[in-house]
């Protein structure tokens, strides 16, 4: 063979092994766009510390499904997504967390250090999983990128005190984003929610990048901007997720023109067998409150107007309680309680009420539901391990959305499963029918991190007396699997 026969077959051979290498690749990474930090003068400390004070707050004001189906099937798109972010990009200090918000809005955003929300109403207006990952391959490269820190750089100022009002009120408007954010400067909000142009764009391309590294379509993000506008006159309210952000025609093309360079992962991972399980599912539980009808009845009394909402209920007489109790389990097994048989479980915001029929009913103009007698039983997020100081905050909560409450005790030591808890009492001067009534609120911590239980009893101050058995007993029954 001859000098130049061999070199002709060494550059074959170096252009079969670079096609080989090619394909052989995950994905192509000659053709893809390269995004870069933006200047950013905060710690990655920094941005974890804003995300969870903000994300605790959030979850004391906004409605958690709480669905431990629904919950699970999200994480797993979640982690999917996070495991392919780039390697440039992976922070090991972000804690990422996947919650889905029970409203109506067709909505998502991400917080700074990795917490992202979900509405209800974008899970139920996403045509596969495809569409809904790319919601959350765009927020979760917020996140990565660390727009919202990078865009309080440019502001010169990040005040850990004011950003969870002013993220609230960013996603509500008014209403409990005021509430929370008195004395706040609520403008900080723009910086961790609504981002320039350059920085959507570099949050569609990335979030492109992270899905087909994921093993999805990275076309299913373009096409979730066609759904989104389809809904904009659904009476949703609009897609919220859009109202903010660049023109969508151009953000498709540009996604779909980045689509083209990349090359899907693996095995394709969308699971739409499971997605449409998942929105039937959705479909069984009634219709979701707005974030308007969230901020106009605040946290105490869920919204509601009968019918698909909750059961149609008047006050009026109310029996007293069984002497015999019905277990439920709730929260994938996180939580086991036995109530009066002739109670019924209604869910409300961010945790379940079992109540005496007579005991609950609808406000006044066609508010939200009000309740007169039982038990209220749910989880909060906190930001610590101590018992005391998180209870405090959240007394603190109840009392700004309960202007009449007034402290009967001092906070006491109680016993909730096993564990240390606290209680404390409380006179209130009920909205609906004016009367006077008896508050008692029990917290405890959990074990694996998951946050704080709480149990709030109340009753007329005239039928606490025989309603207090029955609330001991409850207490009692408790089971917490954590």
């Amino acid at each position: 063979m001859t000098a130049s026969n061999r070199r002709l077959v060494v550059r074959a051979m170096q252009a079969w092994l670079l096609m080989l290498a090619i394909y052989a690749a995950p994905m192509s990474a000659l053709a893809q766009t390269r995004i870069n930090y933006r200047s950013n003068k905060y710690k990655i400390t920094d941005d974890v510390r804003a995300g969870q004070q903000a994300s605790a707050e959030i979850e004391r004001q906004l409605p958690l499904l709480r669905d431990g189906y629904i919950d699970n099937y999200v994480d797993r798109i979640g982690r999917q997504l996070v495991q392919a972010i780039p390697p440039d990009f992976q922070h090991p200090e972000f804690r990422y967390s996947f919650t889905v918000v029970n409203t109506r809005d067709v909505n998502a955003f991400a917080l700074p250090g990795g917490p992202m929300y979900i509405n209800r109403g974008l899970i139920e207006v996403a045509r596969n999983e495809g569409e809904l990952a790319g919601v959350m391959a765009h927020e979760l490269s917020h996140v990565a990128l660390r727009h919202g820190t990078a865009q309080a750089t440019k502001a010169e100022k990040l005040q850990y005190g004011a950003i969870a009002g002013a993220i609230l009120g960013s996603v509500i408007g008014g209403g409990l984003g005021q509430v929370i954010g008195q004395g706040t400067q609520l403008g900080l909000g723009t910086y961790f929610l609504k981002f320039s142009r350059e920085y959507e764009t570099e949050a569609d391309i990335l979030g492109a990048q992270i899905m087909a590294r994921a093993g999805y379509d990275p076309r299913d993000l373009a096409n979730m901007f066609r759904t989104l506008q389809q809904q904009g006159g659904s009476g949703r309210g609009g897609p919220e997720f859009m109202s903010s952000h660049p023109n969508p025609a151009n953000r498709l093309a540009r996604i779909n023109q980045e689509a083209a360079l990349l090359r899907t992962s693996g095995d394709r991972v969308s699971d739409n067998r499971q997605f449409a399980q998942v929105q039937s599912r959705l479909r069984s539980q009634g219709r979701a409150p707005s974030m308007e009808e969230i901020a106009r009845n605040g946290q105490r009394y869920p919204p509601g107007r009968g019918g698909a909402d909750y059961p149609e209920g008047r006050l009026g007489r109310v029996e007293y309680p069984s002497g015999r109790f019905r277990t439920y389990t709730e929260g994938n097994n996180m939580l086991r309680v036995s109530v009066p048989e002739n109670w019924r479980r209604l869910p409300s915001q961010n945790s379940i009420w079992y109540v005496p029929e007579g005991g609950y009913g609808q406000g006044q103009q066609g508010g939200g539901a009000v309740f007169t007698h039982g038990t209220e039983i749910g989880f909060s997020a906190t930001r610590s391990n101590d018992l005391r100081r998180e209870t405090e905050q959240y007394l603190q909560d109840l009392a700004q959305n309960n202007p009449n409450l007034r402290q009967q005790s001092r906070l006491q030591n109680a016993s909730v499963a096993g564990r240390d808890g606290l209680a404390m009492t409380f006179s209130n001067t009920n909205e609906a029918t004016g009367q006077r009534e008896i508050v008692t609120v029990v917290t405890a911590m959990m074990r694996n991190g998951a946050g704080m239980f709480h149990m709030i009893a109340v009753a007329p101050e005239s039928d606490y007396r025989q309603f207090q058995p029955a609330f001991n007993n409850i207490l009692r029954s408790v089971q917490l699997s954590d």
